[in-house]
């Protein structure tokens, strides 16, 4: 079992296909997401991964928090999250986890805080069908009608149907598609909707209900080094030169005829 990932909704847009059809995808990014803390069986009883994201300043931490960004040698982190994971599937502590974590056509499991809408009534919150709206319902026709029995037992079960706060809760939403990732931009983009508003945190999962795919990397996909342009160039134009270069300095001080700095003064006279 891998771990999840934290990460920001920023909002909805769409990508086409290469036969022309459009897909709406939801984009998610990742905010500096590193392994904050290690769960072990030996020392917590059960194993997991600590993970921080998104970057907040030291002073609005508690010291508590501070001292746990302390030891992992992490930057303060905005949102913290366990996943549980099996023994053979830890990561390093410290170490980034950027978005090739998930490959495309791949299904995840999507955790949010949904939208608060308020105090709302039955219609708009359970989709109830309300009452006729004819002579005799008077302005009444979106009450959800009767809720209680007669004389026995005479009271209103716990869990009924009716009006109240809508939204503001734990969602989680099952099989949603990657269509495509970006590693360098830290961007994954999932078909459909997802949980939450714009700027909120999501988690993410491996679908319990899907087969993993085949390439999927364990236990992360790893970072490739950054390698500064200028070397790189640098070493390209050594590699490609057939003649070293003690070799050419020493070819033209033969064809010069200079041997010694003796000759490079009678040169000068002459």
């Amino acid at each position: 079992m891998r771990s999840g990932i934290i990460a920001k909704k920023i909002g909805m847009t769409r990508i086409f296909r290469e036969d022309g059809r459009q897909v709406p995808v939801t984009v998610l990014k990742l905010e500096k997401l590193q392994v904050v803390a290690q769960r072990t069986l030996e020392k917590d009883g059960y194993v997991a991964l600590k993970l921080g994201a998104g970057n907040v300043k030291a002073k609005n931490c508690n010291k508590a928090l501070r001292g746990q960004f302390s030891i992992a040698s992490v930057e303060p982190k905005k949102r913290l999250q366990e996943f549980r994971v099996s023994s053979d599937n830890l990561i390093d502590i410290g170490q980034e986890i950027n978005a090739g974590h998930y490959v495309e056509g791949q299904f995840v499991d999507i955790s949010g805080t949904s939208i608060g809408k308020g105090f709302a009534g039955a219609m708009k919150r359970h989709n109830f069908s309300g009452l006729r709206a004819s002579h005799g319902v008077s302005i009444s026709h979106r009450s959800h009608g009767s809720t209680g029995q007669c004389q026995d037992p005479g009271r209103v079960f716990k869990g009924k149907k009716m009006a109240g706060h809508l939204g503001d809760s734990k969602v989680t939403i099952q099989n949603l598609q990657v269509v495509k990732t970006d590693v360098d931009r830290g961007l994954i983009m999932i078909k459909g909707a997802v949980p939450g508003a714009k700027g909120g945190w999501v988690t993410l999962k491996d679908a319990v209900k899907k087969h993993a795919p085949k390439n999927l990397p364990y236990p992360t996909a790893v970072t490739p080094p950054v390698v500064d342009k200028d070397e790189t160039a640098s070493s390209e134009v050594i590699e490609k030169s057939p003649v070293p270069v003690d070799n050419v300095e020493t070819e033209l001080k033969d064809k010069s005829g200079i041997k010694n700095d003796a000759d490079l003064g009678a040169k000068n006279e002459s």
